[in-house]
């Protein structure tokens, strides 16, 4: 099976709202009843942008692929931005004293095998509004059935 970037993409999203405890976006700002804070500031909006099939070593050519996210902090101050941004990098990258990631991934029918960092353009700010942009890269595969 194919990796399905939408499956992937609200496994993300889902797994950062849990992990920060503030609301994500998919694409846009949260809306008033996302959970866990609707769309009160601190939050973060994540951005698909699109992946690749990456084949084997995982397994079937088609069922493997590299997923590029931006994940946009938005917040009332630069500090604060920079705060949610270090708890996203930490929900994305973070490690357990067990080994393995600390917030699980988890996109049905799917396995995300490798995370990283792809770039970091920082904070900024417009109309009062500051954000803080990070790309991720998920490595994903689709396990036999």
């Amino acid at each position: 099976m194919p990796v399905q970037g939408r499956v992937v993409s609200t496994a993300l999203r889902d797994a950062i709202a849990a992990a920060t405890g503030r609301s994500c976006g998919y694409g846009a700002p949260p809306t008033t009843a996302d959970k866990p804070s609707g769309n009160a500031i601190p939050y973060t909006v994540l951005y698909p942008l699109g992946g690749t099939a990456s084949g084997p070593p995982f397994g079937d050519q088609a069922g493997d692929g590299r997923l590029l996210y931006q994940v946009t902090s938005v917040a009332s101050t630069g500090e604060q931005a920079e705060w949610m941004a270090d708890k996203v990098r930490a929900a994305v990258l973070g490690t357990s004293p067990k080994g393995g990631f600390a917030t699980s991934i988890s996109p049905a029918g799917h396995t995300v095998v490798g995370r990283e960092i792809d770039k970091e353009d920082g904070q900024s700010v417009a109309n009062g509004v500051y954000s803080y942009i990070s790309r991720y890269l998920l490595h994903v595969t689709t396990p036999d059935s």
